[in-house]
């Protein structure tokens, strides 16, 4: 796994040096729209902490983290109003896993049929 990069975009978000649209927020997380959604509702929920992928974010988070990434998930997806319809949760991590951005990201999707995980 490489080492945290501060120049990547999620930390200019964070940073307030590249403007998002926010969906959520709280101490522990940022949840904002995807700039080039893959689906109708596409939002892209991160840690406020310097964390790398879903590895090094359980490996090294606190719980207060942890427990405030997952409710933040669950957040998006009561303001996109997908409970009853359904969504998917997706976090890419490593290089064959498809991950682009090197700071810990999941992706909220709904609003639509989604089909299979795999193509």
């Amino acid at each position: 796994m490489s080492a945290y990069d501060d120049n990547n975009i999620f930390a200019k978000i964070l940073r307030g040096e590249i403007p998002c649209t926010k969906v959520f927020e709280d101490d522990h997380t940022l949840a904002f729209e995807d700039i080039e959604p893959q689906a109708r509702v596409h939002v892209l929920v991160i840690p406020k902490g310097s964390y790398v992928s879903m590895t090094d974010f359980v490996e090294q988070a606190s719980d207060a983290e942890m427990a405030a990434l997952n409710r933040a998930v669950l957040k998006v997806v009561e303001a996109k109003d997908l409970k009853e319809r359904g969504y998917r949760v997706l976090s890419n991590v490593g290089e064959e896993g498809g991950q682009l951005v090197p700071h810990l990201h999941i992706h909220v999707f709904g609003g639509q049929p989604l089909g299979p995980m795999l193509g």
